[in-house]
């Protein structure tokens, strides 16, 4: 037996009317061409990732986690933190990959390859495969706060799982399809480690599965990151310690919606914001008579920082004019430069904030 989706109440029908229209305008938005929808969805993406990750306890700063997410960075074995944000990156590749695929189908392997993914540097946790003895969520004070269900009962409770995920309440929208999801899994808590990643892989999941443009945009793991101890508290009031299917979701639900609501007005106004620094950059590199290109390489320096193959592959030159662009960048003392060889990085300075109006 796995949760019953409850019944959408007048209070969550007014939630998720509002929230039809904010994913309206931000699909709007996010299918425009504009020039710098492609640095802002790095940024996106690397801070849901982040705030993911986070959640349990690994932590790295923004700028490793444009470097590790965009593939710049390949951790060493033993740096965990920085290789649960790579894993956990691909695993987001993974599932963007199945919400493409027109022959994709609700199966075991699909969430245990993603939890493969996501854990595979935790080669202890047993990556890829179902659980057999008793787990536990403790408490910060060593008390046993959730307890999962018995070990023989998890393939049993994941076959439902997904049976419902390619079936079930299809009709209902798909933000609650999407928070029932995270639900299930977590709630099952199928594996050794790794039960809320891969749960909040597959409400990711299910949400690209419904075809939204950039589903990075449409994801609430930054909100989730940064509201942690309301996220636990969600789960904590609709399980009550124990698996009990029985009990009413409605609470959680309504959270997830809520978060929507919040990620989605954020995600609004990130848009704006990065539309205006593009426009901010337009006016810089025009008043000093320099090629239009060269806007690329100051908004690729500000997110997060840039080097010579990335800003020659997006602005479509050779390598010998992208180190002359840096050169002239460097000489106007707009940008930074970090590292040396194959290493170097460029980043945006002081300088270039301050001409911009735009915040360290």
């Amino acid at each position: 037996m796995i949760y019953a989706t409850p019944k959408v109440t007048p209070a969550l029908g007014s939630q998720l009317g509002e929230l039809a229209d904010l994913r309206a305008a931000l699909g709007d938005q996010v299918k425009t061409r504009s020039r710098w929808m492609g640095s802002l969805r790095r940024e996106v993406r690397a801070s849901s990732i982040e705030s993911s990750t986070s959640i349990e306890g690994f932590s790295v700063s923004p700028e490793e986690a444009l470097e590790l997410t965009d593939g710049r960075d390949a951790p060493d074995l033993e740096q965990e933190n920085r290789q649960a944000v790579a894993c956990y990156a691909r695993a987001m590749d993974h599932a963007g990959a199945m919400s493409l695929d027109p022959s994709f189908r609700w199966v075991d392997r699909v969430i245990l390859d993603l939890h493969f993914d996501a854990c595979w540097f935790q080669r202890d946790k047993d990556p890829g495969l179902w659980r057999t003895g008793p787990v536990g969520v403790t408490a910060p004070d060593g008390s046993l706060e959730y307890r999962g269900p018995d070990g023989e009962q998890v393939v049993g409770l994941m076959d439902e799982v997904l049976d419902w995920l390619a079936g079930g309440d299809l009709e209902v929208d798909v933000v609650v399809r999407a928070a029932m999801a995270h639900l299930h899994v977590v709630s099952v808590h199928p594996f050794r480690d790794g039960n809320g990643r891969v749960a909040r892989i597959v409400q990711s999941l299910v949400l690209a599965r419904e075809g939204l443009t950039a589903p990075e945009f449409f994801s609430i793991e930054e909100y989730l990151g940064a509201h942690t101890q309301e996220y636990y508290a969600a789960l904590r009031e609709t399980q009550r310690g124990s698996y009990q299917p029985e009990r009413d979701p409605t609470r959680w639900v309504s959270f997830c919606i809520d978060a929507h609501l919040v990620q989605a007005r954020q995600r609004l106004a990130q848009i704006e914001s990065a539309a205006v620094r593009w426009s901010r950059l337009e006016e810089l590199v025009e008043s000093r008579n320099w090629p239009e290109r060269l806007v690329i390489a100051l908004e690729q320096s500000i997110v997060g920082g840039t080097e010579r193959s990335r800003y020659g592959e997006e602005a479509g030159v050779s390598p010998a004019t992208a180190s002359a662009d840096f050169r002239r960048l460097l000489d106007a003392g707009l940008v930074e430069q970090r590292g040396r060889g194959r290493n170097v990085s460029y980043v945006a300075s002081d300088s270039l904030r301050d001409a911009t109006g735009i915040a360290s």
